[in-house]
């Protein structure tokens, strides 16, 4: 049997942020909420506090750089303890770590920081300093106060070992822990242990045993109700199959896993959007209040108009000509607005009527395709099966961009989108995108070609490019046809301070008409072609939006029906050191 690569890397994922051990306890929490009213007086530190209990870590980034007390003792070590947290939570190491240094050797909760600097180490690859990092906490006879468990620890020291190859060791620390969770009945903790054990069996071959604890792994994931448990020990069984040639077993653990990743994102989608709707009621009516308060200033000002009127006639001239002017111009301020919020209402209208339907008739094909399913379940039909389970695949992907991209627009207009530009390899970002598509790919025939040279830097976020990428490469899969081509590469003509790339198919192209809706800003688009949905466009505006917050654009849009599409698109370079 070969070697299980994807297992290994998803397990390392997992643990890292499993033992980063980012539930509260009560010990923490309640000095942490002590301390805060202890100082209530300082605002912002009270403020840093209750938006770290509360998980805010926006909120607790923002309000604790404006804390002027830092060099108060009592609380500087809390505020460089709030801010490297929260900065770890955002995934943000570098500024993590430089906080997390900040903090005095007589923290109350040392062991914690030194916990959560060998998790930084392990993201970053440097498992020695991690190793490091978690003998200091072994050594300390007191970490347990500061609620660490000793088997976590011991699994993490077991990983560090692994990495650096010493599997004899990795092994000895691992089935410590395994001891001390069997004894403590932790589940979840068990699990994680399984797969690392497992793991570790297959780096030395020995298969048999490999694939035993990643049977365990699976049946203890029946018994909690972590979603990302269930998630990765299916996903470890979808592997462990296909390498030993059981397809039907191996696509049936992978539906598991879909579906668990499915029911993961659909659940963050949920309340994500209902916070937004919560903010966007806010605004609405902070937006009345404000219009209420204008109109009384406007009207004691009028009053007052009118009083030295009656005094002096030639001023009661000059005033009404002031507010009478002043009367039109506020007619015209309010009326532009009435126009521009009628405009946005359409708009709004016209998005939602166009995403019901779409996700109606989604929803519908995966009813009836799920009704094939169950035919040729009870038929034993699973060559039928396999194809009925990549098509939902397919829907279910398309669903999700759908609901992804009305997410980012609705937290585009809020400002709620993090933003932050670095220079970053260009080909590594498609190869990852493309990665979620390999299965399409292959269901549709299509070739996918990267030819972007791996040294190409641009200087981007990469969370919007992306999103930038994915729309745009869905829409080149969706459109294509059986044994089509994609490919993206750089152009010959390239401009000063500005990386040139295309994005080219020999999909069914559009025709012009809708080329030029495509161009306009905030246009989208109902037309179907032959049963296929063109699109809304919101996706295509979301990318053109993308770009110009990270100052690039879409210079080029060519396509020709029955022929192809190409767009091309500017970005700019890496910066240069000075």
């Amino acid at each position: 049997m070969k070697k299980i690569v994807f297992v290994g890397f998803f397990v390392f994922l997992f643990c890292n942020h499993l033992f980063a051990q980012k539930k509260w306890n009560s010990f923490l929490q309640n000095d942490f909420y002590k301390i805060g009213i202890e100082h209530k007086k300082d605002i912002s530190f009270y403020k840093t506090i209750n938006y770290f209990l509360e998980k805010n870590w926006d909120s607790t980034i923002v309000t604790s750089s404006k804390i002027f007390s830092k060099n108060n003792p009592a609380i500087k070590d809390y505020i460089h303890y709030c801010r490297a947290f929260s900065f770890l939570s955002k995934q943000l190491l570098m500024k993590s770590k430089k906080e997390f240094l900040m903090i005095s050797p007589n923290f109350k909760f040392e062991s914690k920081v030194q916990m959560n600097l060998g998790e930084i180490a392990l993201g970053e690859n440097k498992y020695s300093t991690a190793l490091g990092y978690y003998q200091s906490i072994l050594n300390d006879k007191d970490f347990s106060k500061n609620d660490i468990k000793k088997s976590a620890l011991l699994l993490n020291i077991g990983l560090c070992y692994f990495h650096l190859n010493q599997i004899s060791v990795a092994e000895n620390f691992y089935f410590k822990s395994l001891a001390i969770q069997q004894k403590q009945k932790d589940t979840s903790f068990l699990i994680s242990s399984y797969i690392n054990i497992a793991n570790l069996y297959y780096e030395q071959y020995k298969d048999k045993e490999a694939i035993y604890y990643f049977k365990k792994a699976y049946e203890s994931a029946a018994n909690v109700t972590d979603p990302q448990l269930k998630q990765m020990t299916a996903f470890n069984m979808a592997v462990v199959e296909e390498n030993r040639g059981e397809i039907v077993k191996a696509m049936h653990y992978r539906k598991e896993f879909e579906n668990w990743n499915d029911s993961l994102h659909n659940q963050n989608k949920v309340w994500e959007i209902a916070e937004l709707e919560k903010r966007f009621a806010i605004q609405q009516k902070q937006k009345k209040i404000n219009l209420l308060s204008i109109e009384n200033r406007a009207k004691n000002a009028e009053r007052n108009g009118f009083f030295f009127a009656s005094l002096l006639l030639l001023g009661t001239l000059f005033s009404g000509i002031y507010f009478y002017r002043l009367k039109i111009h506020k007619n015209k301020i309010i009326e532009n607005q009435r126009n521009e919020l009628d405009q946005l209402n359409a708009t709004k209208d016209k998005l939602l009527s166009i995403v019901s339907h779409d996700l109606r008739s989604s929803v519908n094909a995966l009813k009836n395709s799920n009704q094939k399913i169950l035919r040729n379940f009870e038929s034993n039909n699973y060559d039928e099966m396999g194809s009925l389970l990549l098509r939902n695949a397919n829907i279910t992907n398309s669903s999700y961009n759908l609901l992804d991209n009305i997410l980012h627009w609705a937290q585009q207009q809020n400002e709620q989108l993090y933003f932050q530009q670095e220079d970053i390899h260009l080909s590594k970002i498609v190869d990852q995108v493309i990665f979620n598509y390999k299965y399409i790919l292959l269901e549709k025939e299509v070739t996918f070609s990267n030819k972007i040279p791996i040294e190409t830097l641009v200087f981007c976020d990469i969370d919007s490019l992306k999103i930038v990428f994915r729309n745009l490469i869905d829409n080149a899969i969706k459109f294509s046809k059986i044994g089509g081509q994609i490919s993206m590469y750089l152009l010959n003509n390239q401009i000063d301070d500005f990386v040139c790339f295309a994005i080219e198919d020999t999909g069914c192209g559009m025709p012009q008409e809708v080329l030029d809706k495509l161009r306009l800003n905030h246009h989208l688009l109902t037309q179907k072609n032959n049963k296929e949905i063109i699109g809304t466009g919101l996706g295509f505006q979301l990318c053109k939006s993308m770009l110009k917050k990270n100052n690039g654009e879409i210079t080029l849009i060519e396509s020709k029906l029955n022929i192809g599409t190409k767009i091309i698109i500017n970005l700019p370079k890496q910066k240069k050191n000075e």
